[in-house]
């Protein structure tokens, strides 16, 4: 089985054309997904696992879901002794795409692989620098959603989508006990993506692929027999690259009606955007008596950015990606170089009183980062001077301590918990404080916090963009509040909760694509109902949310509607195949969303194109033969029905009509 396995993975790598990753981390996770539950059994897959199981020669079960477990660092962090089992059920198994399977949170430019932006605000989450490039960074695996596995025997997970409009997944997972206290294992994601416009001018498969992404995975953990020595170690790697297309030219109708042409696009020529990075990522813990823990967490990182325009002449038609040439009108270069090393040393500890707990952290965090930006770099360049090579070229460099604690309380029914951490940015100013009271009834908590402006918002140089923002920018601050209830009632799960945010400090990319801070701050309500109703073989559920209040709109675009919904039936043909047959919609509000420059990666404010404003319907049939999951996904199914198409992103069509497959196959021994 494990020479079939590695058979299967080597072919279908040796294609370089699918692969998968996990999934984004959390962000607006007030209220539950659309599948109704938040649980990390299924987290960072396109849906569950398959219900495979191993026999022996006497055909009786072995090896299955139960004998595959996993835990996250997150449990270990905060001392709660869970362990997950393989996720069995088909919900979801046809989401295979990054916005659909984090319930359309993330837009991005209508593909597979094009940047992401979330919909909704999402409080930082460091108070320290950051490079402030996130668009292709959900693409990788997630330090936070690496699964730690303890097996009976070795277990391997393959997925392969073959998608609609060529959208091409992979993704290959091996997990083995060494022995009964060590496991090692590896994660290689692959996914592609090919243009949707501009095809008549690709002459060859390469010219017409968009996206490539290539992700690499390795993981073990150990324990000691006594239990008092654990050791988390992971390092990951991604490999993302996307060419420009440049936007669809599109015209007005009577005014105010958008004329869709899906053959009369433009695209750009000899662009391509590029990120590189590596983490090295390690957590050990060490228990010397009971009731305290010395633990200590190393992360060290690279990353690479780049940006290139090899035909700048040939591609200066497109005046909202290039406004200005600054230095040189033939070519575009853009790189951006950084390297941190982030250690973590503290104390922890649980008391248990009675029927309740008390948990405890401290710890002191240390951080060095620095990051070099070029552009334009040539012999030229390095012959002209140092005047002209430290314009094309400066660097960005910080040592930061911070100081924390973590308290929690566990209440005697053990449902209830009550928790608040704090960290402090010494010498800053920057902090946060997070309070949350969780129950079986509801959840509620508060986050206030002030946090440094990102690198590249303070300072950025381009052949096209140049700022200074240095000592001008001031602390960016949050106050969050939010609240969920939970209620069941016979065939009915209700959730409904709402946030409020006061952001001041706000720093936004506006029209012209530059960073600018608001002086003044705003406040944004929201309210949302997650809500399933289930009956024998027929489930249907819904999220929406409703922003009635946003002081913020012309700095923070958001949708004031936005809902999901799925309905579906589950049946069993033959006796022996499990099929979940449903429809699948979404539907934002139309608002003036966010465009996209690639010489910076960042998203910016626009005020001449609405986009969404339409319903996306997905047909799907999730099917299940013992441990082989398969789905059939039919894609925009409702295109045409009330308009031919609609943007996603300015200059940027949600993807036509299409039809996917895609397979997932679980192997216990």
């Amino acid at each position: 089985m494990q020479f079939s396995a590695l058979l299967f993975l080597a072919s279908f790598l040796c294609l370089s054309t699918i692969g998968r990753a996990q999934q984004f981390p959390g962000g607006a996770g007030t209220f539950p997904t659309t599948n109704g539950t938040n649980s990390p059994n299924g987290a960072g897959r396109p849906g569950g696992s398959g219900a495979g199981v191993g026999i022996d020669d006497s055909t009786k079960v072995i090896y299955g879901p139960t004998t595959a477990k996993f835990f996250l660092e997150s449990d270990v962090f905060n001392n709660r002794k869970r362990l997950y089992l393989t996720d069995t059920s088909l919900i979801g198994s046809h989401q295979f795409e990054f916005t659909k399977r984090n319930d359309n949170r993330y837009t991005d430019l209508g593909n597979l692989g094009s940047p992401l932006r979330p919909v909704f605000y999402e409080t930082p989450n460091q108070i320290g620098e950051q490079q402030g490039y996130y668009v292709f960074s959900p693409y990788g695996y997630q330090t936070s959603q690496v699964r730690y596995y303890d097996t009976k025997s070795p277990f391997t997970n393959m997925y392969l989508v073959l998608g609609p409009r060529s959208q091409n997944v992979l993704n290959f997972d091996f997990n083995q006990n060494i022995n009964p206290r060590l496991n090692v294992g590896f994660n290689v994601q692959r996914f592609t993506s090919e243009r949707q416009f501009g095809l008549s001018a690709a002459r060859t498969q390469t010219e017409r692929l968009l996206a490539q992404n290539w992700g690499l995975l390795l993981h073990g953990n150990y324990r000691t027999k006594d239990d008092r020595y654990t050791l988390l170690a992971h390092v990951n790697h991604m490999n993302h690259s996307l060419p420009e297309q440049g936007g669809n030219v599109f015209s007005l109708v009577n005014g105010d009606t958008l004329a869709i042409d899906y053959e009369g696009q433009a695209r750009l020529a000899s662009t391509l955007g590029w990120e590189r990075r590596t983490n090295v990522h390690v957590y050990h813990q060490y228990v010397p008596a009971d009731g305290i823990q010395f633990f200590h967490k190393l992360d060290y990182q690279t990353n690479i950015n780049n940006f290139e325009d090899e035909a700048l002449l040939a591609n200066q038609q497109f005046s909202n990606f290039y406004p200005r040439i600054l230095n040189d009108s033939s070519r575009t270069q853009q790189d951006v170089y950084w390297r941190s090393i982030d250690n973590t040393f503290g104390v922890k500890g649980i008391y248990n009183r009675g029927k309740s707990a008390y948990n405890y952290r401290l710890f002191y965090r240390q951080r060095i980062f620095s990051q070099q930006t070029d552009f334009n770099l040539t012999s030229t360049t390095a012959i002209s001077g140092e005047g002209q090579r430290n314009l094309n070229q400066y660097n960005s460099s910080g040592f930061e301590n911070y100081v924390g604690g973590w308290l929690g309380y566990y209440f005697p029914d053990s449902l209830s918990r009550l928790t608040g951490e704090a960290e402090y940015l010494v010498g800053t100013g920057a902090f946060r404080l997070n309070a949350q009271l969780e129950s079986r009834l509801f959840t509620a908590g508060f986050t206030t916090m002030l946090a440094q402006p990102t690198l590249i918002s303070q300072r950025f140089n381009s052949n096209h963009y140049q700022w200074n923002n240095l000592n001008q920018f001031g602390l960016r601050g949050t106050q969050h509040a939010y609240g969920t209830l939970n209620v069941k009632y016979k065939d009915w799960t209700v959730s409904p909760g709402a946030d409020l945010w006061l952001l001041n400090n706000y720093v936004y990319f506006n029209q012209q694509a530059e960073p600018a801070q608001l002086s003044t701050a705003f406040t944004m309500f929201r309210v949302g109902l997650n809500a399933t109703y289930t009956r024998a073989r027929f489930r249907a559920s819904t999220q929406l949310y409703y922003t009635p209040l946003n002081a913020g709109d012309d700095v923070l675009r958001i949708p004031t509607f936005f809902a999901n919904g799925r309905i579906q039936y589950d049946f069993i043909y033959a006796k022996v195949l499990h099929i979940q047959t449903g429809l699948e919609l979404h539907y934002k509000s139309a608002f003036y969303g966010d465009a996209y420059s690639p010489v910076s990666q960042q998203y910016y404010l626009q005020d001449r194109q609405l986009v969404e404003g339409a319903l996306l319907a997905d047909a799907f049939a999730n099917m299940r033969v013992n441990r082989v999951r398969f789905f059939l996904k039919f894609s925009h199914v409702n295109q045409g029905l009330f308009q031919p198409g609609y943007f996603v992103s300015p200059g940027f069509l949600q993807l036509q009509r299409g039809f996917g497959f895609g397979v997932d196959w679980l192997l216990f021994d």
